[in-house]
């Protein structure tokens, strides 16, 4: 398999890593605590939503155990503000803590805001218009080249690239990505269309069926999807079925279907006994692969 291409973490970049910035970055390595209300949210933050069920259970989590890994801040005249660990910071806030273990940092605005997309770029939950909006941002501020932004956060940079092309999608294809209608890898797909009532058309149909990328990609090239793959499946005498979906709980082709939009590609769970089982996840390429594999690992 070739390497994945997630880009380097915090710690490269903060210089505890090949390649990273030069060590000196940090005032003092020593972990002290700043009132929860002298700091300031990161400006370059690329999240724009926060899952507030998440936030509550950190909240929780903190009112019980405390803060165990310190954020990372910077002195803004008499005040701080956020480089890494905004849900962190929230979660404090929520819990009503009065202060909170940080680590004190100087950097300006260009490695902030290199940290701020460093710090999102692995999560799941981070879609990939944040993403491609953090990237377009960036570029805009500092004038650099997208081979140069790459560099800087450890990409290739057609993935660099290719998060961006998808900003020129009409709003509503948009709009299916961030709410989950819809894949990355579908909004791809889109793009090979010749313009936006196109592709507006083509992102109804793969929602209203249930298209997989594999299915939107044939569509995009012929006006068509491929039907689904047929599956040769293993007759288990304790649940015999003559199709993959029949006799399954409603519970269990919902699930199925779930991870299906999930990971745009086919899923199959394989019910063998009442606590026995197997979820099957296919891939049909490299990139498909470590799409998939990336969003196990969250």
């Amino acid at each position: 398999m070739n390497k994945r291409r997630l880009g380097r973490g915090l710690e490269a970049l903060l210089g505890r890593d090949e390649g990273g910035y030069e060590a000196g970055t940090v005032d003092s390595g020593e972990q002290t605590f700043v009132a929860v209300d002298l700091i300031d949210p990161n400006p370059f933050q690329p999240r724009r939503q926060f899952d507030p069920a998440e936030i509550a259970a950190l909240a929780d989590s903190l009112r019980q155990h405390g803060m165990i890994q310190p954020v990372l801040l910077r002195a803004v005249g008499d005040r701080y503000q956020l480089i890494a660990g905004e849900r962190r910071l929230r979660a404090a806030v929520e819990a009503q803590l009065h202060e909170i273990p940080v680590r004190v940092m100087d950097l300006d605005d260009q490695r902030v805001s290199e940290l701020a997309m460093v710090e999102n770029l692995q999560r799941e939950d981070l879609n990939a218009l944040e993403k491609a909006a953090a990237f377009r941002d960036y570029l805009g501020r500092y004038g650099v080249t997208q081979e140069e932004l790459a560099s800087r956060l450890g990409l290739d940079r057609s993935t660099v690239s290719n998060l961006m092309r998808l900003l020129d999608l009409p709003d509503e294809v948009q709009d299916a990505v961030r709410s989950k209608r819809i894949t990355q890898g579908h909004a791809r797909a889109l793009l090979g269309l010749p313009d936006a009532d196109a592709q507006r058309g083509a992102c109804q149909r793969v929602i209203s069926e249930g298209l997989s990328v594999r299915q939107t990609e044939a569509l995009v090239a012929t006006g068509e999807p491929t039907p689904a793959r047929t599956r040769s499946i293993r007759q288990d005498p304790a649940h015999p079925r003559a199709t993959p979906g029949a006799g399954k709980a409603p519970h269990v082709l919902e699930l199925e279907q779930h991870l299906h939009s999930r990971f745009g590609t086919p899923v199959l769970i394989k019910v063998r006994g009442k606590e026995r089982g197997q979820i099957i996840i296919d891939f049909n390429n490299q990139d498909e692969f470590e799409r998939v594999t990336s969003l196990i690992r969250g």
